[in-house]
């Protein structure tokens, strides 16, 4: 009888242990996640970094975010509401705070993700084009700094289609009005629809942020200098150029 109570005693003792080493590991693995940033650190202390120098740097304000906030914090997958994954992308600190790897965009997961296929492709309804794709990618391997008013690189005179207002919409606005992302029932991909646009007033509309229009990029705006280059090119006839 001794023996079996001994041998009952054992069994609870192992049993108890490997419950603890189950417990224990779980709580290791809900702690592991990707380092935090702090957006200052990488803007040498300030919160932001002057846009306007002789280095080249990509304009996090101007040609960055615009592809975020359209294409990444939308509702249902980035927001600041639905937070897929743990992720809000609709500001630089947010933007810059898990995923990104300063300088090395190869071994950033918010950069790596955009070649994904199938159900893991980012954005869902249609990835990124590869131009977008190179911006994302030289701004991270210049840092990921929060380069903002950068409109001395900016000459609204410069206001043919194909050149200048095709690459603004693409960056600010498609990601919201495209077939599977018709944000208002507006399509913005393609000329044709556009112009559709431009005619009823709508583009000049949203973009300048006039009363009686929705707002758009959603929670931002786009530079006064491509605000002017489109209006410069709706004066001149919206042609396709």
């Amino acid at each position: 009888m001794k023996f079996d109570v001994l041998k009952s005693r054992k069994k609870q003792t192992i049993a108890s242990a490997i419950m603890l080493f189950m417990i224990s590991t779980m709580l290791l693995d809900s702690c592991v996640h990707d380092p935090f940033l702090d957006g200052d650190t990488l803007n040498g202390g300030e919160p932001t970094t002057p846009g306007c120098t002789n280095g080249g740097q990509v304009c996090f304000e101007s040609s960055i975010l615009p592809i975020f906030i359209s294409s990444c914090a939308r509702s249902g997958c980035h927001d600041a509401t639905t937070r897929e994954e743990g992720y809000v992308l609709d500001s630089y600190n947010n933007i810059v705070r898990k995923g990104i790897s300063p300088g090395n965009a190869s071994g950033s997961k918010l950069y790596k993700v955009l070649f994904e296929t199938g159900e893991d492709q980012m954005p869902p309804d249609a990835p990124l084009s590869q131009a977008q794709k190179d911006s994302i990618k030289l701004w991270i391997n210049q840092g990921a700094k929060n380069t903002v008013d950068c409109a001395c690189y900016c000459d609204a005179s410069l206001f043919a289609y194909n050149t200048a207002i095709k690459p603004i919409l693409e960056n600010a606005c498609v990601g919201c009005h495209k077939t599977g992302s018709l944000g208002g029932n507006i399509n913005l991909v393609g000329y044709a629809n556009v112009k559709v646009q431009v005619n009823n007033g709508n583009l000049m509309g949203s973009i300048k942020h006039a009363t009686g229009f929705v707002p758009m990029p959603q929670g931002s705006k786009l530079p006064d200098c491509d605000i002017t280059k489109i209006q410069n090119w709706v004066d001149a006839g919206a042609p396709n150029n």
